[in-house]
């Protein structure tokens, strides 16, 4: 099978592609150097060259408080991007796994969100990544939308090292009333190959399994490494941003994923890894 990934030298690119190697999968790796998904007759004559099987869409517009004041070009990404891809994909034939967030729910639910639920995004960013799924329901009849939270990974800026980066801190307050689901970018990209192999196409919650806090993450990453730090509780309210973050964001994943404690045991262990090489 011939898998084209958007997105290739993100964060979770960086991880997806080899994952997908090594399972033999041909990949076809393109990023904004190669392949500019807000112009449709690029994307389309693309996809024709290509011919790929499966279009794993990663790349889009990340910045959630950004996205407050830069909303047209949050929206020419996440939506319009997804949109051409959705309707070049659904012209050759080719599946779509769109890569989702769980900023596309309000945060107001006391349960895990399931995929069916109803979204109503409270920022920008999520209103642009729910357009984004919208297009690829509107255009393609097979599809994934794979609503992934708090990612991190080796291969690019993410929670986990600005936590280490900030240990010599007199202080580290962290968040402790945003609660969701941390994912390691390996563990999303093994829900995915799940997925493609499954065939039975629709909405998926793709995370690590369990709930935590932010600052209860931070608390697993200094038990974890054996950092010794003053850890500090907080409310958001005492770190305000321009994007409102839901409150509660957890997502029923149906154990696509392990328990995020154990992903990210074994992340910061291939982290000591890379570090004595």
């Amino acid at each position: 099978m011939k898998i084209l990934v958007t997105g290739a030298k993100g964060m979770l690119g960086q991880d997806l592609c080899p994952i997908l190697e090594d399972e033999g999968y041909e990949v076809i790796e393109t990023d904004i150097n190669n392949l500019d998904v807000t112009k449709f007759s690029d994307v389309e004559k693309y996809l024709k060259t290509e011919n790929p099987d499966f279009v794993i869409h990663c790349a889009a517009y990340t910045d959630v408080d950004k996205a407050e004041e830069d909303i047209e070009n949050a929206r020419l990404i996440n939506k319009f991007g997804t949109e051409n891809l959705a309707k070049a994909s659904a012209n050759i034939g080719a599946v779509m796994a769109y890569i989702s967030a769980d900023y596309v729910f309000d945060g107001e639910k006391a349960s895990p969100y399931n995929p069916y639920d109803r979204a109503n995004p409270i920022n920008n960013y999520g209103k642009t990544k729910l357009e984004g799924e919208e297009s690829v329901k509107k255009y393609c009849d097979k599809y994934y939308i794979v609503r992934t939270s708090w990612l991190y990974g080796h291969h690019g800026k993410n929670f986990v090292e600005t936590m280490l980066s900030l240990r010599d801190k007199e202080e580290i307050k962290v968040v402790d009333d945003q609660i969701g689901c941390p994912t390691w970018t390996v563990e999303l990209s093994n829900g995915i190959i799940k997925l493609i192999e499954c065939e039975d196409y629709g909405i998926y919650h793709v995370c690590g399994s369990g709930e935590t806090s932010w600052y209860g993450f931070a608390k697993e990453i200094f038990d974890l490494t054996g950092l010794k730090v003053n850890l500090i509780p907080c409310v958001t309210e005492d770190f305000p941003r321009p994007a409102k973050r839901p409150k509660y964001s957890v997502m029923a994943n149906n154990n696509i994923c392990r328990n995020w404690k154990l992903s990210l045991k074994d992340y910061l262990l291939l982290r000591d890894e890379d570090i004595q090489k």
